[in-house]
């Protein structure tokens, strides 16, 4: 379920395949730098500008709820995967869903990394998703959010909506934050990686996910240890 209540809600959507430590943390630091008031994970059913998950839907979904149930403040929604199985993931529908969900007034906030705002222009209705809800963006400390040439249409809208974290509770949807996180060189495709080399991927994910992914043996090849 989605997380209830008011307040600035951060929206953390991702194929979380499986879910790490970094996506833990990205979340936990906007939380604290943007003072939301929760962060709602929401699973991907089938991501559409990547390939297919190796873990299924089910299984990811389920990774995501374990490894935040013992947090306050973070929650899941797992509309994604129980509604959307039949065709790709959009983020522009999620946030509708989540729209509809929360209704016109309550500030939502989509988080995303440096890399996939960067790639925006790619995405299905993008200008749409500035109508939906605010964007804030982690970057590197120290390191200037650039969105893209200045004459390109994501730096023209990144000019003309860029904010500060206060600004997120005065209107439900409109601005892009940047907010500076913890670097953590992890990615779910070097954990998989891992995994069917039989390899440890302790402290790497949460430990219920850990146990998770080897009590239903994900991630590993035929001949895996």
């Amino acid at each position: 379920m989605s997380e209830p209540g008011q307040g600035v809600l951060g929206l953390f959507g991702g194929s979380f395949d499986p879910l790490h430590v970094g996506h833990l943390r990205l979340a936990m630091e906007a939380r604290e730098a943007l003072g939301l008031a929760g962060v709602c994970f929401i699973p991907a059913g089938s991501p559409a500008l990547r390939a297919a998950p190796q873990g299924t839907a089910a299984q990811r979904l389920a990774m995501v709820e374990r490894a935040v149930a013992a947090e306050p403040g973070f929650s899941v929604d797992a509309g994604e995967v129980t509604d959307g199985a039949a065709g790709p993931s959009y983020t522009v529908d999620t946030l509708e869903r989540q729209r509809r969900l929360h209704g016109p007034q309550r500030p939502l906030v989509l988080l995303l990394g440096a890399d996939a705002f960067a790639r925006l222009e790619a995405w299905q209705r993008w200008r749409d998703l500035f109508e939906l809800a605010h964007i804030a963006v982690a970057t590197r400390p120290g390191h200037e959010l650039i969105a893209a040439a200045g004459d390109a249409p994501l730096a023209r809208e990144f000019a003309a909506r860029r904010g500060e974290a206060a600004d997120l509770a005065a209107a439900p949807a409109g601005r892009i934050v940047p907010f500076a996180i913890t670097a953590l060189e992890i990615s779910a495709t070097a954990i998989r990686r891992r995994l069917e080399m039989g390899l440890s991927v302790r402290y790497l994910v949460a430990d219920a996910v850990l146990d998770y992914i080897h009590s239903h043996q994900i991630y590993r090849t035929p001949h895996g240890h």
